[in-house]
């Protein structure tokens, strides 16, 4: 688990080919591994990895096909920068908000312009995931948690401000830059939990007449 709060940006140093899937070697930046163990997770653009081996300031870490399959990992060369943060413990501040490391899908950067010291971007998410986006909700975007400031169908509009520009992957993001997405997991089990007993049969979508059935509107 983690709070999208990115601690250092790191590079990808290698790149190896493992039995149909990858293997990573991440150099780490001015993210400190001292309290790191083997078997941990780290968060990768948004991507929560196991570190398979540990070193001063590199870690390495597999990647799945189905990893691949669904993030921008898939797109990643040797100098690519990603964001970083270690896992949560117990007494780490949730600057952020809670971010599983599990991404929902890759969105696309359409839009990108200065306001004031500011970057307003505009983003392009998959059709699937516009319903679990809405307008002052959290949002991960290739691992750092940020508030949805506006809705438009699927795109929607973030506000970055100098810090998270200066301490992120962001800064270099241009219109066309594919991002990992992680919708607010609470919006992922409501939607569940809204389908009440219907979740353990076939998994209608959320329809006017499911929300009247299950008691959350009343009829029309």
């Amino acid at each position: 688990m983690f709070t999208g709060i990115i601690l250092a940006i790191g590079k990808i140093t290698a790149i190896t080919p493992r039995g149909g899937d990858v293997r990573l070697k991440i150099d780490t930046g001015k993210l400190s591994l001292t309290e790191a163990n083997l078997g941990d997770s780290i968060a990768v653009n948004g991507v929560c990895l196991t570190a398979v081996e540990l070193g001063e300031n590199y870690f390495v870490a597999d990647v799945s096909n189905e990893t691949l399959a669904h993030t921008c990992l898939a797109f990643a060369e040797v100098g690519t920068a990603v964001n970083l943060e270690l896992a949560l413990t117990p007494t780490t501040r949730l600057g952020g908000h809670i971010v599983s490391g599990h991404v929902d899908g890759v969105g696309v950067i359409t839009d990108k312009k200065a306001d004031g010291r500011s970057v307003r971007f505009t983003v392009q998410a998959p059709d699937d995931l516009a319903k679990y986006i809405a307008q002052k909700g959290s949002i991960c975007i290739n691992g750092i948690s940020l508030t949805v400031n506006s809705v438009n169908g699927a795109s929607f509009g973030i506000n970055i401000v100098p810090h998270t520009l200066a301490e992120t992957t962001l800064n270099e993001a241009v219109v066309g830059t594919k991002v990992n997405l992680e919708v607010d997991v609470l919006a992922r089990y409501m939607e569940r939990l809204m389908k009440g007993e219907a979740a353990a049969k076939s998994c209608p979508a959320v329809t006017m007449e499911l929300l009247q059935n299950s008691g959350f509107i009343d009829s029309l």
